[in-house]
């Protein structure tokens, strides 16, 4: 998927977190307000802070101005040149809450599209595509996989990409890969280089990177080929393409999607991501963090790419890697991960 043909950026945007902005169950919406280049964030829907702004909640000062309030139809009120309504939270059990209803029917009543990350596809139930069409308005599901013919399995197309091509890979889950590859992409941008990106969450396609997919929803056998696709397709306008990586290659539950990105993107070089002081994984603490040492033979093993850095948590003169590390967080902490990228590039 590719927002940025479907809007002029940066377009504004509202953006529903009832009830999880500013923690890990709204880190979509979290990331559409600090982040995105495809929507300009006018106020956030989250009946629990209401009354805040967002740069506050998300202890961010380079987020300015963006009120939380309480429904759609205040923040219409508040930014009536709204164009899209971007619901940044996926509910667990994915179904659609009820009290959310009435916030999309008045964002679609008052003309805005509506980007979706949620596991149910509003383009597909008959009684939300009509309200739309009555409103002249868009749905977007975000994270409705590729048609069947666009599936393929993998076959090398992408060794025919004319640009450099770099991965980024965890040592487990949930340790800022997506964030990462922005800020990879952004240094990269400002020192002048004609750069692109690859997503692969619901994030990154709304943070408005130049090609994605839902990568979990996607069948097994076709993963690799469709990463193939999207990395070839950015590689014909951009000479550095940048790919979110997901999981770990030690990680028993979700291997099987890094490894496919892997060698669908076949990158060139691969960015480590650490949290050094994280020793169980995840939502699954009955198994431990491998490490970074683990995690780079490992990719040497099963790719030609070189492992140029680290994507740190810790201060990186504290930390003790076999690879160059840079915190993206710091100050000049992406032009230094870039600059260990390029070098081994």
């Amino acid at each position: 998927m590719n927002l940025r043909d479907a809007f002029d950026a940066p377009a504004s945007a509202i953006v529903l977190a009832e009830g999880a902005f500013g923690t890990m169950d709204g880190k979509t919406a979290n990331g559409v307000v600090m982040h995105s280049e495809l929507f300009d964030a006018k106020a956030v829907v989250d009946s629990t802070h209401a009354g805040e702004d967002a740069g506050d909640v998300l202890g961010r000062d380079d987020v300015e101005n963006v009120p939380i309030v309480t429904s759609t139809e205040k923040a219409i009120e508040r930014s009536p040149d709204a164009e899209a309504l971007v619901i940044g939270v996926a509910p667990a059990g994915g179904a659609l809450p009820d009290e959310w209803v009435a916030d999309i029917e008045a964002a679609i009543r008052g003309g805005l599209d509506i980007v979706s990350g949620l596991h149910v596809f509003l383009s597909e139930q008959s009684s939300w595509q009509d309200l739309a069409d009555e409103h002249d308005a868009r749905l977007f599901d975000v994270r409705k996989p590729p048609e069947e013919d666009e599936l393929r399995v993998a076959d090398g197309t992408v060794d025919e990409a004319d640009a450099d091509v770099v991965l980024t890979v965890g040592t487990d889950c949930a340790v800022g890969k997506r964030t990462t590859t922005f800020e990879l992409y952004r240094a990269a941008t400002r020192a002048g280089l004609n750069a692109g990106w690859v997503a692969t969450g619901q994030t990154g396609i709304m943070v408005g990177a130049h090609r994605g997919v839902v990568i979990d929803r996607v069948p097994a056998d076709f993963t690799s080929g469709v990463v193939e696709d999207l990395v070839h397709a950015v590689a014909r306008d951009h000479d550095i393409v940048f790919v979110e990586g997901q999981a770990a290659l030690t990680h028993r539950a979700y291997s099987g999607v890094t490894l496919s990105l892997l060698h669908g993107a076949w990158p060139d070089a691969v960015v480590l991501v650490d949290d050094p002081d994280r020793e169980g994984r995840t939502h699954f603490e009955q198994w431990p963090v491998a490490g970074v040492e683990t995690e780079i033979d490992l990719v040497t093993e099963l790719s030609d790419a070189t492992v140029a850095g680290v994507s740190t948590w810790a201060t990186p003169e504290e930390a003790t890697y076999p690879v160059p590390a840079a915190n993206v967080y710091d100050e000049n902490g992406p032009e230094d991960l870039l600059a260990a990228v390029r070098e081994a590039l």
